[in-house]
């Protein structure tokens, strides 16, 4: 007979990463999940899963298993649920940085939850990285340098940094690089990008001590600019609605050219088997690669970066 109860636990396993985190989601101990990897393991006569700390990975016989069996797995759920007359809803939680989240994921998110109206989609808004072992999220978009060994990290966006004000405080193009330390500045103080360093690359020494309001969230920052408390150094990924509809302007008539890459896919390369952080990370790019072009047609329709 067929071990579907092992089987069912080895999926779990898979899809989690960690055999505590699919007894958690099982509702069951972990020796039992245990017990029931090493019965498959006896019917298949092979190894699936290997110790590795705290959690496990799968042997190259179970990574193939698992290509085999998810999909058919996940349509056996999503029949036994229709049958029973329940509405076949998978949750998606997807972790995002505070300011990426409200700046830039929500406007766009609509879209996604109604292209799939079957994933029950929860946005967990906060800087700490995902600890996927024991944590209940799938997918992150982390804010970071993109060095995290054993997780697959795509980069979002270069995103290009500028100087960004209200229109009322300083018309676009109305200032050379050498009056705003005369300016109030807004920091924005966890962002990779400081004013120093741009300072730095336009070239102008700047010794004493500005006049500064400090925020330690970009969203923070975002607003700050609108509301006329000062010049802010920002990405255009973030402020972007801000620049597009003209409540934020680069103040700098020739701001110089600085790129980073701040923001990251994250997840562990188990979860990039399962449709629902498929299907998300596909919108993700779609989204991307349209507000890329937006972006550069807006750069240069403005002059903000020359």
């Amino acid at each position: 007979m067929i071990p579907f109860r092992a089987i069912s636990m080895f999926h779990a396993v898979a899809r989690a990463g960690s055999i505590v985190g699919a007894a958690q989601e099982q509702g069951v101990t972990p020796s039992a999940i245990s017990q029931q990897i090493h019965s498959l393991e006896a019917y298949l006569g092979t190894a699936l899963v290997i110790k590795d700390g705290r959690t496990i990975k799968l042997t190259e016989a179970g990574e193939r298993y698992f290509e085999l069996i998810v999909g058919s797995v996940e349509r056996i759920v999503e029949a036994t649920h229709a049958l029973r007359g329940f509405r076949v809803v998978a949750a998606l939680t997807v972790r995002a940085a505070p300011s990426l989240a409200a700046k830039w994921l929500m406007p766009r998110l609509a879209g996604f939850i109604e292209a799939h109206p079957q994933f029950e989609v929860r946005i967990d808004g906060t800087n700490e990285p995902t600890n996927f072992d024991r944590e209940g999220v799938d997918i992150e978009i982390r804010h970071g340098e993109g060095q995290w060994p054993g997780l697959y990290v795509e980069p979002l966006v270069e995103e290009h940094f500028l100087p960004v004000c209200a229109p009322a405080y300083a018309t676009a193009g109305s200032l050379a690089p050498q009056d705003l330390p005369d300016r109030r500045l807004i920091h924005s103080v966890k962002s990779q990008i400081q004013w120093k360093h741009w300072f730095a690359r336009a070239g102008v020494a700047t010794d004493r001590r500005w006049s500064r309001v400090l925020f330690d969230r970009s969203h923070m920052v975002i607003d700050g600019a609108v509301a006329g408390f000062g010049i802010a150094l920002e990405s255009e990924l973030l402020a972007w609605e801000e620049l597009r509809d003209g409540r934020l302007v680069c103040p700098v008539a020739a701001p110089p050219d600085i790129t980073a890459v701040t923001q990251w896919i994250v997840c562990p390369h188990e979860r990039l088997r399962l449709g629902k952080v498929r299907a998300f990370i596909d919108w993700v790019r779609l989204e991307r690669d349209a507000w890329a072009r937006n972006a550069a047609a807006l750069r240069s329709s403005y002059g903000l970066i020359v």
